[in-house]
């Protein structure tokens, strides 16, 4: 596992041992910024199943500026914070050891909004629908941000979970992984300036 592009490009990554993670492939994971980028000029972004860390730290090296992980695993959390390091961005990044509501829960209390969100939860555990329905009830995207869902092709999400946030792309790999790919638009327009 590596960083594929930007300022860490080919940087090797260090993988959570066993089997309580599936990191994304590096050909899944440069489709996916080729899709949404390929590269960003600021904005934060929130990988919410953090695993590794590989597509948060990705987006680092593209050009966000500030990542925020989650993961509920200390196992994960610790790899997380060491490939962070090797890429030096602990000024850029932070790790919140959390299941994924309570961590959803503490953003939106905390004010976060998120340009750019990864939902890539371990396949046997998907609660794809309730996530995204959290991150638009708590209020955490910015206006124009971008979710990308990795999830099993046979799991079927509709194309859109409000009039603001549409799935724009969809794509599938080896007849097992999809890609969904949404973007949000505020409501906020001048009609409904008071």
């Amino acid at each position: 596992m590596r960083v594929i592009s930007g300022e860490n490009k080919g940087r090797k990554l260090k993988a959570v041992s066993g089997r309580m993670t599936r990191p994304t492939t590096d050909k899944v994971k440069e489709t996916i910024f080729n899709m949404i980028g390929p590269f960003f000029e600021g904005g934060t972004v929130l990988d919410l199943y953090g695993g590794s860390g590989g597509l948060g730290i990705e987006a680092l090296s593209r050009g966000l500026d500030h990542a925020i992980f989650v993961d509920k695993a200390s196992a994960a959390c610790r790899i997380i914070r060491e490939n962070i390091k090797l890429c030096s961005y602990e000024g850029r990044a932070t790790v919140l050891q959390l299941e994924s509501m309570r961590a959803l829960e503490k953003l939106s209390d905390d004010g976060a909004v998120f340009d750019l969100v990864f939902l890539d939860p371990p396949y046997a555990k998907q609660h794809l629908r309730q996530d995204i329905e959290a991150l638009l009830a708590k209020k955490l995207f910015a206006d124009q941000a971008v979710l990308v869902v990795e999830h099993e092709e046979t799991v079927q999400l509709p194309d859109e979970f409000s009039p603001q946030l549409v799935r724009v792309k969809f794509r599938t790999y080896q007849g097992q992984t999809a890609v969904s790919i949404f973007t949000f638009q505020s409501d906020q327009g001048s009609e409904n300036v008071e």
